[in-house]
């Protein structure tokens, strides 16, 4: 499976405008994109553009899987994503290595773009959203 590099670390939050306040107050960064990701119920806050991003993502609903994360992790890296040409081929090599996925199916995340994600006991511990490029 070709990749095509890290997209973005996504770091789970639960009171966004204080981390908000931290990673432009303090870091110096700029946010340069916000938006709510209805199927995943979080808020996102976008560092960055193009490959390397950060993302914060901040649950809206206590009963999401970022809550649930937050609830039992706390805050923190919450996934990385990688960059793929072809969502359905990687999800295919992946399932036929024997790898755990969440998403057997692409779905929508933020920008509209195509996702899937991979279980973390597949990647080591840590939660991997693969992502179709542009």
């Amino acid at each position: 499976m070709k990749k095509l590099g890290l997209n973005h670390v996504a770091i789970a939050v639960k009171d966004l405008p204080s981390a908000l306040a931290f990673y432009e107050g303090q870091l110096g960064l700029r946010c340069d994109h916000r938006e709510r990701v209805e199927d995943q119920a979080v808020d996102a806050a976008i560092f960055g553009t193009g490959q390397g991003r950060i993302e914060l993502i901040c649950p809206f609903t206590p009963d999401s899987g970022v809550a649930k994360f937050l609830e039992k992790r706390g805050e923190g890296l919450h996934h990385i994503c990688i960059d793929v040409p072809d969502l359905e081929q990687a999800l295919a090599e992946l399932k036929a290595g024997g790898l755990p996925l969440i998403d057997e199916k692409p779905r929508v995340g933020a920008g509209g773009s195509r996702i899937a994600f991979v279980h973390p006991k597949g990647g080591h511990g840590v939660l991997i959203e693969l992502r179709q490029a542009d």
